[in-house]
């Protein structure tokens, strides 16, 4: 048995401890069914985001380097295989842009050479380091202007009628051209946040016009472009409502037989219990997390925002969820670049200014899963009589078993594990994160 542990009053992470022996199994004993399966994971990643690229870009090249090495090495980094992209500008772009000119309903002049100069570097150096494909969901945040209500990409609006065929089709030549450079799309969300009109790239959908969409537009379109294999994601937004959203279009067999899974994001609740909802009613659909960051700028040094990483990750692990993407992994000293000024935190930012790289709370957090966790384990039942720790619990398929424990407690807490017929004694300090490998 090993175990590794990241504490706040600690200045070592994912530091080696030893538990120490003891007669008998405590009150507050860690016990695991293997016996007792759940869902299968897919793994952990990040967004391949063009304020990512461009902010890395700024380093010297073998510093660069480091920081991707750093997510995605299977050996001495997070070990990430999953990555999301946008399709054409998010608010984390430079700026407003898409794939093609204005009113080119015929879509003759798409192109994605801007992504050759920050995102596709990003994007093949990742799966240089990690020695194999990374599993990439990708996501529009807005059509562009021309197709859209309100007539600009910020601002939410909705998709003209008249172009939902032509927006669907943006879609498979996005995918194709992705193909083109090396790099396989897995799958595609419909929206990134359907139900939010941001100042930033956005558009609107109701579940029924998602629904729709994805049934008369986006599914047979696909099909028809040989691209029937590419997952396709519903909701792509917030808990709190992601049960009844993915109910109106999962109810519909037409739509549902072209849709992979629900999409959450993570701000405005932390309403676990919805994601099990829908597994329950729809058990053959899929559940992933696309996108979660700490919002309102640079936090460096904060350790509330590493435990809220971990909290989250938890709560949807052990509610079905299957694979889990960070939003920004590097973004700059201020929380940009952003075209609206939306800064927000990352696991790593880099000081553009003095080429410093500083690794958050965040980052540790998020590898006592990452490292451990491994893409095709199970997760499996597991019981912990102490209500001041949160913990889940996998089988990877070396069938090694994983258990990661949270204390979010101001004091230290003890539990007891064990293993081989040894009874052993885990200290679990001070708003500290622990994972135990048997």
């Amino acid at each position: 048995m090993k175990i590794f542990q990241t504490a706040q009053h600690s200045k070592e992470y994912f530091g080696e401890i030893i538990a120490s022996k003891k007669e008998q199994a405590t009150e507050n004993h860690l016990s695991v069914d293997t016996n007792t399966t759940y869902q299968t994971i897919m793994g952990f990643g990040g967004a391949f985001t063009e304020a990512a690229a461009y902010t890395l870009s700024h380093l010297p090249a073998d510093e660069r380097l480091k920081v991707i090495d750093s997510y995605f090495n299977k050996e001495t980094g997070l070990g990430y295989s999953l990555g999301r992209t946008h399709i054409h500008s998010c608010d984390f772009a430079l700026e407003n842009y898409t794939y093609v000119e204005d009113h080119d309903a015929e879509l003759n002049t798409f192109s994605i050479d801007r992504e050759h100069k920050w995102v596709l570097p990003f994007i093949k150096d990742a799966m240089s380091i990690r020695g194999e494909d990374i599993t990439i969901l990708s996501s529009p945040w807005s059509p562009p202007a021309w197709m859209k209500t309100n007539n600009e990409m910020n601002n939410g609006g909705e998709l003209k009628k008249e172009y939902r065929d032509v927006w669907a089709l943006y879609y498979a030549k996005y995918i194709k051209a992705m193909q083109a450079e090396g790099i396989d799309i897995w799958g595609i969300t419909v929206q990134n946040e359907p139900a939010a009109t941001q100042v930033w790239d956005s558009c609107r959908y109701t579940a029924e016009q998602e629904r729709d969409f994805v049934k008369n537009h986006l599914g047979p379109t696909l099909e028809k472009e040989g691209l029937g294999d590419i997952k396709i994601i519903i909701w792509d937004h917030n808990r709190d409502i992601a049960y009844d959203r993915a109910k109106v279009v999962l109810s519909d067999p037409e739509a549902a037989k072209y849709v992979w899974g629900t999409g959450l994001h993570w701000y405005m609740s932390e309403d676990f219990a919805n994601l099990s909802k829908i597994h329950n009613e729809f058990p053959d659909k899929h559940l992933i997390f696309t996108e979660g960051c700490i919002e309102g700028g640079v936090k460096l040094g904060a350790w509330h925002t590493g435990e809220r990483y971990a909290r989250n990750i938890m709560g949807d692990l052990n509610n079905w969820l299957e694979g889990w993407i960070d939003w920004n992994m590097v973004l700059n000293e201020q929380g940009g670049p952003n075209h609206v000024g939306n800064y927000c935190d990352a696991p790593v930012i880099v000081d553009t200014q003095t080429g410093e790289v500083h690794y958050n709370s965040s980052y540790y957090y998020i590898g006592h899963f990452s490292k451990f966790i491994k893409p095709g384990a199970v997760r499996v039942k597991h019981e912990l009589n102490n209500e001041n720790i949160q913990s889940v619990a996998f089988r990877n398929a070396d069938q090694s078993i994983v258990v990661v424990l949270l204390n979010e407690q101001d004091d230290l807490q003890k539990i007891s594990v064990t293993n081989n017929g040894t009874v052993s004694e885990v200290e679990l300090p001070a708003h500290s994160i622990t994972t135990i490998v048997i």
